[in-house]
Parts: structure tokens; sequence; C-alpha cells
């Protein structure tokens, strides 16, 4: 049986898992200091809804990520995805058929992507930067400017239903955070995940099949993309080409703030939860308290450096 060790120096959040639910405690105590309107139930089921939005994209992102690779196409994939389970729901009239085409083609992109990583041996960057517009330009065509909108009823419980008064997306969250925590901490393909991550060449070396699980966790996170795509479409109601523009940034934030490193080997899922949570507290914060909507990708931006330059200096003091 191989053996898949993780030799990467952890993020201090990872270090100290307490920190990262005292940085949101800390955020919520200040809101509600800041804003009445923050402890309402409607609020803070708002909060958990939108946080679980980013993280169904994020989970297979941090899948990514761990083997020191990066999806940028997961955005455009949720567009297509969307579009098309949309076009599938309409014609049939089977909200099932749909659900299943809009997981089939975030797949099938997220396994592309895999194969240009693996076979083609083009940076993960470039090749799913590539993938971005190459999606982008796909759905523009297929929309052909059109909007579809007008879901069956209960199609979109999915997205806006709630059951025993929460929403049903964070029951889902629940489900998946379990899948994806025990998957890279309890399996040996999870384990051989973290290895590719710290050292490719070990890895390879040790006998781990680094292409096939490569391909494993590009086509995982092309079919979170595709699950995000059915949520928001029974979210909003409606599918349009430019429906995943906003998405990609927020779901790297998510994964970066809870601790997975860039270069590789380092992080969890449950520290992407962590991680989206702490991003939509602070988005959510920033509509309570009336801050123009133009100043959040600003402020995205800036967590995203940050959380960068935060893992590099971590690296450093460790080498």
């Amino acid at each position: 049986m191989r053996e898949a060790a993780v030799i990467s120096q952890p993020n201090p959040l990872q270090r100290i898992p307490g920190v990262a639910m005292v940085l949101v405690l800390l955020i919520c105590a200040v809101l509600a200091v800041l804003s009445d309107s923050f402890l309402s139930l409607g609020n803070i089921l708002n909060v958990l809804r939108q946080a679980s939005l980013t993280f169904f994209i994020a989970s297979g992102l941090t899948l990514v990520v761990l083997t020191a690779g990066l999806d940028l196409s997961v955005g455009a994939n949720v567009a297509l995805s969307a579009c098309i389970a949309g076009t599938v729901i309409h014609k049939t009239g089977s909200p099932a058929l749909g659900i299943l085409t809009g997981l089939a083609c975030g797949g099938i992109v997220g396994l592309l992507n895999g194969i240009m990583v693996t076979a083609l041996r083009i940076p993960s960057f470039i090749a799913t930067y590539g993938m971005l517009w190459v999606l982008n330009g796909l759905t523009y065509w297929y929309m052909a400017g059109e909007t579809l909108h007008g879901f069956p009823a209960g199609f979109r419980q999915i997205g806006s239903g709630y059951l025993f008064g929460l929403p049903i997306p964070v029951y889902l969250l629940l489900v998946f955070l379990g899948i994806g925590t025990l998957f890279a901490q309890r399996t040996i393909w999870g384990q051989e995940i973290y290895a590719i991550g710290a050292n490719p060449v070990a890895a390879r070396l040790s006998g781990i099949p680094v292409a096939r699980r490569l391909l494993l966790v590009y086509a995982v996170s092309g079919t979170m993309a595709g699950l995000a795509s059915i949520i928001f479409l029974s979210r909003l109601n409606s599918a349009e080409a430019d429906i995943g523009e906003s998405l990609t940034l927020p779901a790297i934030a998510a994964v970066l703030i809870g601790g997975t490193s860039l270069f590789g080997g380092v992080g969890t899922v449950f520290g992407t939860f962590i991680g989206a949570l702490i991003l939509t507290l602070v988005l959510n914060g920033m509509n309570l308290l009336s801050v123009s909507a133009n100043w959040q990708p600003l402020v995205t931006g800036i967590i995203v450096i940050l959380a960068v330059w935060l893992d590099m200096k971590t690296r450093r003091r460790a080498q």
C-alpha cells in the first residue's frame, strides 16, 4: 500500500484551526455592533445560503489547488452548464434530466481541463484560462442574447426552498462538506493528492499515478461547478450567458482565505468552507453598511493578495 506524506509547511490558519473561527466570530461581533440588521434571522440565513453557493464551486477548486494547480474556468463552466441544463428542463419538462445534464456538462469541461494539463502538459493557469474564454464564447453563442426563465416550482426549491427553517443549499453544503473532508483526509486517493501537491516528482517515483489523480481533481472541480450551476439556476429562476462572470474570484478567494496553499500540498475542504463564510460575512457587512457594490471586487482582490502574501511568508519561514 502506498503512503502519501505531506511535507509542506501549513498555513497559520491550519496550524491553529481555532484562529479561523475566532476571525469569524470577530467579524460577526463587529457587524453586530455596526448594523442592527446583522443578527436578524433573515440575514443569518442569507449569509449561510450565500456561503454555501460559493462553497460548492470552491470545494472542487480546493482539490485542484492542493495539487499546485488552478482552475480559472469554474465561473464560465457554471454559466454554460446552467444554460444547457435550463434548456433541457424547458425542452423536456424534466428537472431530473436537467440536473444530470448540468452535472455532466460541468464534469466534461473539468475532464477536458485535466486532459490539457496531463496529456498536453499545458500549465493549469494557461489551460483553464484558455478554457474560460472558450466557454464564454460558446455560452454567448448558444444563448444568442436570450434569457431562460420560469422553471418548475419543485426545481426552484433546490436553491430557494427551506426545510425545517434552513435553506436547502445549507443542507447540501453539509453533505458535500462531509464528503469532501472524508475524501481528502481519510482516503488513499486524497492523501495521494496532497503528496502530488507537496512534491510531484517524489509522488511519481513512489508509484502514485499522478496523471490519473490530476484528471480526477479537475473532473471533480468541473462537476462541482456543474452542481453550483444547478443551485444558481434554481435560485435565480433564470439563466443567461453572463451568469458566471462574477463567480471565479470569490471561489479562489474562499480557497486561499481557508488556508489552502497555491503552492500545493496544504489545505482542507473545511478550511475552504470557513474561507467562504469569512468572505460572505465581509461582503454582507458591506451591503448592510450601504457600501457601494462597486467596491466589493476591490475588497475581494485585496483579500486574495493578503492570503497569498501570508502563504508565501509562511513558506519562507519554513525554509
